[in-house]
């Protein structure tokens, strides 16, 4: 990632994702991620984002799974989010994808706790799982 400052931004925080070359009040794909990392300032404005954040963070629930997993997977890997989490906090596990060179998600790994994951966007950057999900 280029010299810039990122900043993350947790739910409710809209973040609209043109289909092509709408004019803003035009969007109508409005979404609320858990967590969104957003490294290009230009993108963000009084209503939220406009445009793909560089990463997005889904905490996964049995009510949001199907919507998380499919649709939005599908709208975040086609509005060019470069990385896509989703977290299983039952479970203790994220898996992990990344935009290819087609712009297309392959998933780069499945981790587990204790396991620590390096942020694909960041060069120096991992996190722990073990204190992510913190057992007993």
């Amino acid at each position: 990632m280029p010299d810039k400052p990122c900043e993350v931004f947790y739910s409710p925080f809209d973040v609209r994702l043109p289909l092509a070359q709408e004019k803003d009040e035009e969007i109508e794909t409005v979404v609320q991620p858990d967590l969104a990392i957003i490294c290009d300032r230009s993108k963000l404005d009084k209503r939220g984002c406009k445009g793909a954040p560089d990463l997005i963070i889904e905490i996964i629930s049995p009510a949001t799974a199907k919507k998380d997993m499919q649709d939005k997977f599908l709208l975040y890997e086609r509005s060019g989010v470069k990385e896509y989490w989703l977290v299983f906090p039952l479970d203790c596990v994220i898996d992990i994808y990344a935009l290819n060179e087609d712009n297309k998600y392959e998933r780069t790994g499945l981790y587990h706790y204790p396991d620590k994951i390096k942020v694909g966007i960041f060069a120096d950057l991992y996190i722990n799982l073990g204190l992510v999900f913190l057992k007993d």
